[in-house]
């Protein structure tokens, strides 16, 4: 078993809901194995009230989640980072930012709930909705024997997990 901790990155366009969803169920759900970070390529400047009331109600951290560029992760102080997922939806015509390095990358995109119109339940069941599939995600990517698989294994499991074809209906 390695001791080695993984750095982890979640990308999105405002990192406001649910890139801010994957960093604190990943802090959360990977038990010390992995130091989960998000950003943006063009940040809101603030995290969606929504995304801190569900993860709150969920029993994650939200101390210290803000919206932050994608650039604080390019520095040469930068965390050296292992993987790099973006969660932005391509279906939705949403530009997904691209990380440049060596970083392990998969898309594992979902719908914004941030972009969902309507009554406050509705944008509730959204964010309830992104919260769902992203902990199936992590919680799947959690579990993969990273230290034993080689690198073409690797990066298929992740691929297959952005795609929902590992567990998620």
């Amino acid at each position: 078993m390695s001791d080695k901790i993984y750095n982890v990155l979640f990308l999105c366009t405002g990192n406001s809901a649910r890139s801010i969803l994957a960093e604190a169920i990943l802090n959360k759900v990977g038990e010390g194995r992995f130091r989960a970070f998000s950003a943006g390529s063009h940040p809101a400047g603030q995290v969606n009230p929504l995304a801190i009331e569900l993860l709150k109600r969920n029993h994650m951290l939200t101390e210290g989640l803000r919206s932050k560029s994608w650039d604080e992760f390019a520095g040469p102080d930068s965390p050296h980072l292992d993987f790099v997922f973006t969660v932005c939806d391509n279906a939705a015509g949403e530009v997904c930012p691209v990380w440049p390095g060596q970083p392990m990358t998969a898309h594992w995109g979902l719908e914004d709930p941030a972009a969902v119109e309507g009554s406050v339940d509705a944008k509730q069941h959204a964010f309830s909705q992104a919260l769902l599939i992203l902990h199936r995600r992590i919680s799947l990517f959690a579990s993969l024997p990273i230290a034993k698989l080689d690198g073409m294994a690797l990066k298929h499991e992740l691929d297959e997990i952005g795609r929902g074809h590992r567990g998620e209906s």
